[in-house]
């Protein structure tokens, strides 16, 4: 991800941090300051919509202006009210439209509601943090979906020769081919996020090398390293893109949309929606599906859970644990046979 579209999606975060905050009280910008030098603009944003819903459900609570909940109001809270709030979100209705959240949302909201309590506790401005009394709703864990080794080759086959692409989708793979072909190659080749991808500029990759730069969650420069069919995709797609003349003729961005602009995340989710439903339908494949893949793919060559880790840039490795290890069984079936009795 290239500094210039790090720092563009970071303003673009910010803009709306300041847009949102007129809504609450005064001392929610002293919190958001407290919470800056450690967290990045969007979990702050995210912190900002989750606590909006709960200063909207204090408002009814406590039959005044959101504007007007004071330290004393929130001094007053319960933690039975916090647990009320998360058991109304479950469902709810606002603007005509149904609300859901499952445990994820839950805990999202309790964590965004702790962090507040804890700035407005350590700053005297609330006797008690009652907040630390709620336990965060268990995370029932949902199967990690990836494709196995004949779906990436089908995959990747799909979008160089299609076989199974509607007329309307073939009349747009004959234009973004070679994009699409690199694009599937480089998440399956690297495991990096689709913001990682989308943020690419072509000064970022080194063909000399097989590396590319990349910003990680946080802000974090690293260089990645990737293979020689990860390198021929690339090669085919800069050939073409060294031909199109790009809207802003000083726009660097590695992968264009038919717009010839900085692709979207949104429409890198929807051509690895379309090249994956079309070879293995009944999975429901997103960049972050071929994250994993790659992920596994790692793991089973290297065993080495630290490596995976460092590669996908996972700051904690039980996060990498609990996304790879399910394929433990694979190590501990073929272990079983390296011991020979007779």
């Amino acid at each position: 991800m290239s500094t210039s579209y790090h720092t563009e999606r970071d303003l673009i975060n910010q803009k709306k941090i300041l847009e949102i905050l007129p809504f609450f009280p005064n001392y929610m910008r002293d919190f958001i300051i407290s919470i800056e030098n450690n967290t990045s603009s969007l979990t702050q944003l995210n912190y900002l919509m989750d606590l909006k819903l709960f200063f909207n459900y204090l408002s009814n609570i406590l039959n005044k202006p959101v504007k007007e909940i004071s330290y004393n109001d929130l001094d007053g809270i319960k933690a039975r009210d916090i647990e009320r709030f998360l058991s109304y979100v479950s469902y709810f209705e606002k603007d005509g439209k149904v609300h859901i959240n499952k445990e994820k949302g839950k805990a999202r909201k309790l964590s965004a509601i702790r962090s507040l309590f804890k700035f407005l506790f350590n700053s005297d401005q609330i006797s008690a943090n009652v907040v630390s009394k709620i336990s965060t709703p268990k995370i029932h864990e949902k199967e990690i979906i990836r494709l196995d080794p004949d779906e990436i080759a089908k995959l990747l086959d799909e979008a160089e020769c299609p076989e199974n692409l509607t007329k309307r989708e073939l009349s747009y793979n004959r234009q973004t081919r070679e994009r699409d072909v690199a694009i599937l190659t480089l998440f399956l080749g690297t495991g990096i996020r689709i913001s990682e991808c989308v943020g690419l500029n072509v000064r970022d990759i080194n063909l000399n090398d097989n590396s590319f730069k990349i910003t990680r969650k946080g802000g974090n420069e690293v260089v990645l390293y990737f293979s020689d069919e990860v390198k021929n995709a690339l090669i085919k797609w800069l050939e073409k893109r060294d031909k199109i003349e790009t809207v802003d003729k000083d726009e660097q961005a590695l992968f264009l949309s038919l717009q010839r602009k900085r692709i979207t995340p949104r429409a890198v989710e929807n051509l690895v929606k379309k090249y994956s439903q079309a070879v293995t339908p009944l999975k429901k494949i997103s960049p972050h599906k071929l994250r994993s893949t790659y992920g596994t793919s790692l793991y089973r060559e290297t065993q080495d859970i630290y490596i995976v880790a460092d590669v996908l840039g996972h700051k904690d490795v039980n996060t990498t644990k609990k996304h790879y290890a399910a394929i433990d069984d694979d190590i501990r079936r073929n272990a079983s046979t390296k011991v020979k009795l007779r």
